[in-house]
């Protein structure tokens, strides 16, 4: 490891490292951070855009019982892929059937009604039935429409669980990224205090807002604050766990795993039935799914209950305890690789340089004001006879740590990035115990004869 280490201590910074290295401090941290938002915009076209420019039903399972001869044969050949067709032998266990979301809809033959439920899916509740509306009428059917589960007044097209899932996914993923960027060496124990404690005040903040405050769920707090803050802490754990491999860039999987991907595979906004793969196929998997059919069981009673949600939860959160637990051994050893190299990333280098920068920056501003600081941390005011012109913020030269200012760049300006002053007239600096020789007289025929100080 010593001779690797040494092999590496010798390699020098790549040349766009030297150029990069060469801005403005804050312009280098500026640069360094752009890769969230191009990431996010990628991303959301990828992900938002590409599910929901144009849900289409697919595959969509219908109960039929008693269903004329014909219909079956009618709706295949109209609807080629877009329905599955499913025959059930009782219409109450069609009907639990459209409850727990196994069907979209169930359709009685012996008295032509069909059976829906708003509160699972309002989108399918309301397509599926119109899609068919043009082979009932060409069957001769006239059919009526019975909703086993309707909406409430306060959560009219069912959007409550969609924003709900969201805020809790965010606020778990969130609590633990910053831990990741600036808790990489707390303990375990201290990590996950920090994480059961965020939980609860995110879940607790979440549903008395939807509640109490805003009205969109009525009731169920203690059931929705125990959901929600299972949710928090097992994303949390999540996240923290990958934050040890992925570092500073813990946004980047965390935001694509329970973000990006879980909003439009949760089946909160539009059903699995509607989504291009792979959006469909991860419903199984994504943690939207399993928050969206809970709250949907607790608030409304349809859904398929609580248990695939619980295991998905418990395995999220194990996941995250097994990734911490092997990537705090990974992070070490990354750190001592690191350390024996003596090398840097270049945001550590950026966050080094604008430190100095900003610590010249404030003894320029003091110094502007007759005061200086010492290295404990006094601030003195310096005496009028000693007082000095300070140096403008434009004039560091390379013994700052900066270029030549004349050499500046015609679309980013000075090297330092900050607006030119007014020039000042200085007063030549004397260096201590010297003296200064008066300015020898013109010569007769109107030149100068030169001086010196000794």
């Amino acid at each position: 490891m010593a001779n690797r280490a040494t092999s590496l201590a010798l390699r020098g910074p790549s040349a766009f490292r030297r150029w990069y290295g060469s801005l403005h401090p804050s312009l280098q941290l500026i640069g360094l951070q752009l890769w969230l938002p191009l990431f996010f915009i990628v991303m959301f076209c990828l992900c938002y855009v590409a599910a929901f420019h144009a849900p289409h039903p697919h595959e969509v399972p219908v109960a039929l019982v008693d269903a004329p001869a014909g219909l079956r044969a009618a709706i295949e050949k109209a609807l080629p892929g877009v329905l599955d067709l499913q025959t059930y032998a009782s219409l109450d266990s069609a009907r639990q059937a459209v409850l727990h979301g196994h069907v979209a809809i169930a359709f009685d033959g012996s008295t032509d009604t069909v059976y829906r439920a708003t509160a699972h899916q309002y989108q399918v509740a309301a397509l599926i039935p119109a899609t068919l509306e043009p082979i009932f009428t060409a069957q001769g059917i006239t059919v009526t429409s019975t909703d086993l589960a309707p909406l409430p007044g306060w959560d009219e097209y069912g959007t409550v669980s969609l924003y709900l899932m969201l805020s809790w996914c965010i606020g778990g993923y969130m609590v633990a990224m910053f831990i990741g960027l600036m808790g990489a060496p707390l303990r375990h124990r201290t990590r996950v205090v920090v994480i059961l404690s965020g939980g609860v005040l995110i879940s607790a903040i979440t549903n008395t807002l939807a509640g109490p405050v805003i009205g969109a769920v009525h009731g169920h707090f203690g059931m929705l604050f125990l959901i929600g803050w299972g949710w928090i802490v097992a994303i949390g754990l999540a996240v923290n766990g990958f934050s040890y491999f992925a570092g500073r860039f813990i946004a980047l999987p965390a935001m694509v795993v329970f973000i990006f991907l879980s909003m439009p595979s949760s089946g909160a906004a539009y059903p699995s039935w509607f989504m291009p793969q792979p959006f469909a196929w991860l419903n199984h998997v994504v943690v939207g799914s399993g928050i969206t059919e809970m709250l949907k069981r607790e608030l409304y009673d349809v859904g398929p209950g609580f248990g695939r949600g619980l295991t998905m939860m418990a395995a999220y959160a194990v996941g995250g305890v097994v990734l911490m637990i092997t990537g705090k051994q990974f992070w070490e050893r990354r750190r001592i690789r690191a350390i024996l190299t003596g090398s840097t990333t270049m945001f550590q280098d950026a966050q080094a340089a604008n430190r100095e920068f900003l610590i010249s920056e404030r003894d320029e501003v003091l110094a502007r004001h007759g005061l200086s600081r010492s290295d404990t941390g006094t601030i003195a005011t310096i005496p009028v006879d000693e007082r000095a012109d300070f140096r403008g913020p434009d004039d560091f030269d390379s013994a700052h740590g900066f270029d030549d200012p004349s050499t500046s760049d015609p679309f980013l300006g000075s090297v330092t990035g900050l607006e030119a002053e007014a020039p000042r007239t200085r007063p030549v600096q004397v260096p201590a115990g010297a003296r200064r020789e008066p300015p020898a007289p013109p010569t007769g025929d109107g030149g100068s004869s030169g001086g010196g100080v000794s």
